[in-house]
């Protein structure tokens, strides 16, 4: 019985979002409604009991570095944010549009693992709102840099909630879930597949237009809409904790039963939902690293793919008002080509 009810309650996490806007507009509440209910179902029905203390503990300081992380960076962020608008749009003009792009996405990469996707994604939208390219070009830079941000932010636990959740389930595994861990296991390949989305984005090409013909976002948040962001980012961390230690039961049945090649495109469903609830629902601390390699590299390509699979996503297509199509016409093909190209790096190489 509690499979079908944790199949069902997985469903209702995939579609909801999709097709009610309530749900969508305050996806952080749904989770933890959610969280907590597949929690105590599972704690009552499941072959064992599973809310701990020490599951208490973790759901709530897990969020924690994370949570400050997007405080502190939000609030150093909205200082410098008129100065640096400046110096972009000098740093364009001198290095000219395609080897601005490469550097602007490779670094976006590597610092969101520091100074957190959210934050990255912020910095993204103020760039592209200053440089005033054209639209069709600034539409492709946003859409690569968020699947840089969106790799680069899993080497560290605080840069994302996928890498906080990974972190967390994960401990006390072979694979010891510390602060270093996701840098071992995928530093290798995070890396370079960072140089080889700034090459490409590098590689296109746009042309000066006015301000009106261009993608434009400027908007400066106050202290409130800080603090409120990062207190959403805690519950969003919390939620998925106590879904993740909810699915345990499923995740022993089947998925950690799954091979690693198998679970690795099984999370292509990441491109429509969240790649951290995913994260959360999948990953347990008895799987090899083969299994965990499968899950978070599938998890978080297959996330650049479309708007809701990652927080850069869902923050720069919001704030430069970029559709959906527009979105999915370059990041599904580019997502697939990127899948089948670590699939045979991850497994035949």
């Amino acid at each position: 019985m509690i499979t079908y009810i944790l199949v069902l309650i997985f469903l209702l996490i995939l579609l909801l979002p999709m097709l009610a806007k309530k749900v969508e507009h305050n996806l952080e509440l749904f989770l933890l409604v959610t969280g907590g209910t597949t929690l105590i179902l599972s704690h009552l029905l499941g072959p064992e009991p599973l809310i701990t203390w020490h599951l208490v503990e973790s759901a709530l300081l897990e969020p924690v570095k994370l949570t400050i992380a997007t405080l502190l960076f939000g609030v150093a962020f909205r200082a410098i944010r008129a100065p640096l608008k400046k110096k972009i749009v000098i740093a364009e003009l001198w290095l000219g549009p395609r080897l601005f792009a490469f550097l602007l996405i490779l670094a976006l990469g590597l610092l969101s693992s520091v100074i957190t996707a959210i934050i990255a994604a912020l910095i993204l939208c103020e760039v592209v709102s200053a440089i005033n390219l054209d639209k069709k070009y600034e539409t492709l830079l946003v859409i690569f840099a968020c699947f840089a941000i969106g790799m680069g932010a899993a080497l560290t636990p605080i840069g994302e909630p996928l890498s906080t959740i990974a972190v967390a389930k994960l401990r006390g595994g072979a694979l010891n879930g510390d602060f270093l861990m996701l840098i071992r296991l995928f530093g290798i390949y995070i890396i370079p597949g960072l140089v080889l989305i700034a090459v490409t984005g590098g590689l296109c090409r746009g042309k000066q237009v006015g301000s009106c013909e261009s993608i434009t976002e400027d908007f400066e948040e106050s202290l409130g809409q800080i603090a409120l962001r990062a207190f959403k980012v805690y519950i969003f961390v919390m939620a998925l904790i106590l879904l993740g230690t909810g699915f345990k039961p499923l995740i022993d049945l089947y998925i950690s039963k799954m091979s690693a090649p198998l679970l690795y495109w099984v999370n292509i469903t990441s491109a429509i939902l969240d790649n951290a609830t995913l994260a959360a629902a999948e990953l347990g601390p008895g799987m090899t690293a083969a299994q965990v390699k499968g899950i978070i590299m599938g998890l978080i390509i297959a996330g650049g793919m479309l708007i809701p699979g990652n927080i850069p996503n869902i923050i720069a297509a919001n704030k430069l008002r970029i559709s959906s199509r527009a979105w999915a016409v370059v990041g599904i093909p580019f997502g697939l080509a990127l899948m089948a190209l670590y699939f045979v790096i991850l497994y035949y190489l």
